[in-house]
């Protein structure tokens, strides 16, 4: 199901001996807008230090508790590669991780979505690949970009982006709805409150163009009364698949969901 990802902030990340951090951020890539990582904030723990964890290995989420449980112990934890927050993410940074625990890499084999190598497991947690990923992986894989260029993006610092139509700005990125089977961004939702008072739209990724991320801006290839005229987002409603289809029908290139935990 999709969920909001200002919601699960700061849920707390449970091993098999214990809380060991709570989640702080999410990385994605800019190219195919799946997130990779999740970043887990260690606080008093490890004096502040943070962790990198690939979404494949969390295992439950209970809303209710506002909780992850993930399938390693404390220790493992604590000798697991260092990450320095205040640089990008490299893929030798990712790689290292990888190598510490014994995961296959999700850039290393294809379709692979990430998971467990050596500790049990395909997919982690009995979590299933998800068929809408699987068609962004395919269309990215004649692009992929080289080991040196790398783009994760951090979604707690493309929080407050800009929005531009063609015509204009229509508002800001204030939250991103993520499709938990699989982890990809499948909206941005934005505030337009400084055009559309009191209104928030929903934004597939796919509409976006040219993205400026020094300017700190999404150029969107429609303009704002395509956005005005949009399928309603009620923050309070639940999007489901009947809201998708809809959405899918009006902008006529925008993937609906299969995922049969809806």
């Amino acid at each position: 199901m999709l969920r909001n990802a200002s919601t699960i902030k700061g849920y707390a990340i449970t091993g098999s001996d214990g809380h060991f951090g709570s989640a702080s951020d999410f990385l994605f890539e800019d190219d195919s807008w799946l997130v990779r990582w999740l970043v887990v904030d260690t606080g008093h723990w490890l004096s502040g230090r943070k962790v990198l964890l690939p979404l494949s290995v969390l295992g439950h989420l209970d809303p209710e508790a506002k909780e992850f449980t993930v399938r390693l112990t404390k220790q493992q934890i604590k000798e697991s590669p260092e990450i320095d927050s205040d640089r990008p993410v490299s893929r030798q940074m990712e790689t290292d991780i990888y190598d510490y625990y014994g995961w296959r890499p999700y850039w290393g084999a294809g379709l692979y979505m990430g998971g467990y190598g050596g500790i049990g497991g395909s997919m982690g947690m009995g979590m299933q690949p998800y068929l809408g990923s699987m068609g962004r992986e395919r269309e990215i894989a004649d692009t992929r970009r080289t080991d040196g260029d790398r783009h994760l993006r951090s979604m707690e610092a493309v929080t407050g982006y800009h929005i531009h139509a063609r015509d204009g700005e229509i508002g800001h990125v204030e939250d991103f709805l993520l499709e938990d089977a699989d982890w990809s961004i499948h909206y941005l939702v934005v505030d337009t409150k400084n055009w559309w008072p009191g209104k928030k739209v929903l934004i597939s990724p796919r509409l976006a163009g040219d993205i400026d991320w020094e300017d700190r801006l999404v150029n969107l290839d429609v303009d704002r009364q395509k956005i005005k005229d949009s399928p309603p987002y009620d923050p309070a409603a639940t999007v489901d698949r009947a809201y998708e289809k809809q959405f899918h029908a009006y902008y006529g290139n925008v993937p609906v969901s299969t995922s049969d935990q809806r």
